[in-house]
């Protein structure tokens, strides 16, 4: 038998189990709540990054006309944390300019975290040479803000008519929301939200006044009243029948209650609280919604990687590894070849398959598709199991690559094209803000080895996975690119002068325009000639790139600086660009031209994409696909 000490220390271990068991199922209950939400409202140290960039805002001061211009430091944190305060919305990962010219557009670059240290004093000339920047002490990121951001900020969420810095903070959402707007239809919920407000803000001066004790008791049960069927009914039809009577009765009520002799200051008052009130909630919903548009946009749809997963568990299972039979081909410089980096089966299989179906000899075409360790088996089993009018396919894995050829460090993973928005706003006129945002697409980092990955070609055209072709390339492909290394499209919107801050260390006109690299067309040997790759090195060594997002970011001056004087122009009408975030093309546009660049966040593949652009990049789509029957792919 135990003795009384025994049995009560028994008693208190059990005591301390309970106790234990208890608060361990409290924690669980306030992580399970707590983690959910946090991740809900963004609270989470990133957002998943997938196909773009983040978008976010950096703006740099057009000097073409001269001026100066002071940067100033501003904190590092993740700033488009959805519940954060205001200063934290800035843009993450990015710093940002503002120029105060009041005839020259300035322009806004989304996402250019730390790319070198910068001149706190810069010096803008008309006409060269032009200063070029010189090193900050600080390498942290920047941001300049116009004293009344905060108020432009908050008076442009979507929907409303200044539209200005809701584009800087939230970017393409607000075009899309404003795009996807709801018209409101349930008219007697509305016409009840606004009877309950202005009882609400006559109610505490009516309460204060005399004699007026039963006109506040009628308010008062007829502001529950609302209160009860508001909060049951989301549409007018789910408004109880006798709602009628209660507005009625509410209508009189504040009827009587205007004819009172409150004091003015008072309603105001509260209208004014009640109107800061309902503003804090919008901006807080504008920002969960914009953190969920971005997470849609940002990352890879479940039946995508549904279909690589299967493409690449049935490549193992079935070992389809076959042989080229046509490997004399993939070094012969007498055929078209066309280069495509990309981790996107889907977005890259529709390229090659318009390109080939609107080409008028595809046999003599030969496709290089880079991609990355995880994607290559299912890139590999996709065209082994489909073909495309006779053209050459090969499908190469850029870690491969590395191992066998490199060594250097330099490019250590595959990095696909960077876009990068560019928001340019005129304040020529005082009482309207001109405002047009735009998507620059620049060579990653790996397209900077094209010599080496090809070393026996002369010729390729290099074609993005965002990119649909409408006609055929024969004529591209022999274009006289009169000496340069490279043919591109010019983009005159935006020049080298404008972006001079992200530009450091070599010497550019600065009235030359920018180039896209949605389609290019390269001359391997000029290239060679001119050794853009060991230019690259070097512009990488003069700009801060020890992580991802600097490495990505560093792809902007890399871009343009490699291929200065180095470009022969393509006309314009070859490339219609815009269709992954401008409402405003029209087809007539579209379909006159060769190629279309779906540059922007709403990829044709994604369901926020826009859908009156689909049609062009679905038409190319396989429909009898057993895996994309499967993963229910059909964007």
């Amino acid at each position: 038998m135990k003795g009384p000490a025994a049995a009560a220390a028994s008693s208190g271990k059990r005591r301390w189990r309970c106790l234990a068991a208890t608060g361990a199922a409290l924690a669980l209950l306030f992580f399970a709540v707590v983690v959910p939400l946090a991740v809900l409202l963004g609270l989470h140290a990133r957002f998943p990054s997938m196909y773009l960039v983040d978008e976010s805002a950096v703006s740099v001061y057009d000097g073409t006309d001269g001026g100066s211009w002071e940067p100033n430091p501003s904190e590092e944190n993740d700033r488009m944390q959805v519940n954060d305060t205001m200063k934290e919305l800035l843009p993450p990962i990015s710093k940002e300019w503002t120029g105060t010219n009041n005839s020259q557009p300035s322009t806004v670059i989304g996402n250019q975290p730390k790319l070198g240290n910068l001149s706190r004093n810069i010096s803008i000339h008309p006409a060269p040479p032009i200063q070029q920047a010189r090193p900050l002490e600080s390498p942290s990121l920047f941001n300049i803000i116009d004293n009344d951001l905060k108020d432009n900020f908050e008076q442009g969420l979507p929907g409303d008519e200044n539209g200005t810095s809701c584009q800087l903070k939230f970017g393409s959402y607000c075009c899309w929301s404003v795009e996807h707007k709801e018209v409101i239809k349930d008219s007697t919920l509305k016409r009840l939200k606004d009877q309950l407000f202005v009882a609400r803000a006559y109610y505490p001066s009516i309460v204060k006044l005399d004699g007026m004790d039963k006109l506040s008791r009628d308010m008062k049960q007829n502001i529950q009243e609302h209160e009860h069927m508001l909060s049951d009914a989301i549409s007018d039809d789910d408004l109880p029948k006798l709602h009628g009577v209660n507005m009625k009765k509410m209508d009189e009520t504040i009827t009587a209650a205007k004819s009172c002799a409150t004091e003015c200051t008072n309603v105001e008052k509260k209208l004014r609280q009640l109107l800061d009130m309902t503003e804090d909630e919008s901006l807080f919903h504008a920002r969960q919604s914009a953190y969920l548009y971005r997470l849609g946009v940002q990352t890879l749809p479940k039946s995508l990687h549904c279909l690589s997963m299967r493409l690449t568990v049935d490549y193992f299972k079935s070992s389809a590894d076959v042989e080229h039979s046509d490997a004399q081909k993939l070094e012969n410089p007498v055929f078209r070849h066309y280069v495509i980096f990309s981790t996107n089966l889907l977005a890259s299989s529709m390229t090659i398959n318009s390109t080939v179906i609107n080409s008028e000899e595809s046999a003599n075409m030969v496709f290089h598709l880079i991609t990355d360790p995880q994607n290559f088996y299912a890139f590999k089993n996709w065209f082994i199991r489909n073909s495309y009018k006779g053209a050459t396919i090969n499908v190469l894995n850029f870690e491969d690559f590395q191992l066998k050829h490199l060594g250097n460090g330099e490019v250590e993973q595959l990095s696909p094209s960077e876009e990068f928005r560019v928001t340019s706003h005129s304040f020529a006129l005082k009482s309207n803000t001109l405002m047009r945002t735009e998507y620059i697409s620049m060579f990653g980092h790996s397209f900077f080895l094209l010599p080496e990955l090809f070393s026996n070609l002369k010729r390729v055209i290099v074609l993005e996975d965002d990119t649909i072709v409408q006609r055929d390339l024969s004529l591209l492909w022999n274009l006289d690119l009169k000496g340069k290394a490279i043919g591109a499209v010019q983009f005159c919107p935006v020049r080298f002068g404008q972006l001079r801050a992200y530009l450091p260390g070599f010497p550019y006109n600065a009235s030359s325009c920018i180039w896209m690299s949605g389609v290019s067309v390269i001359d391997l040997d000029k290239w060679r000639e001119h050794d853009v790759t060991g230019i690259h090195h070097r512009i990488l060594q003069k700009v801060q790139h020890n992580t991802e997002v600097s490495w990505r970011a560093a792809a902007l001056p890399a871009g343009l600086l490699a291929f200065k004087d180095l470009t022969h122009p393509i006309e314009g009408h070859w490339v219609q660009f815009g269709l992954g975030h401008d409402y405003g093309l029209t087809h007539g546009a579209i379909k006159k031209s060769a190629i279309l660049h779906y540059n922007g966040n709403m990829k044709p593949w994604l369901e926020l994409g826009i859908q009156r652009y689909r049609k062009y990049w679905k038409r190319y789509l396989p429909r009898d696909e057993p895996f994309m029957i499967d993963c229910n792919v059909n964007p």
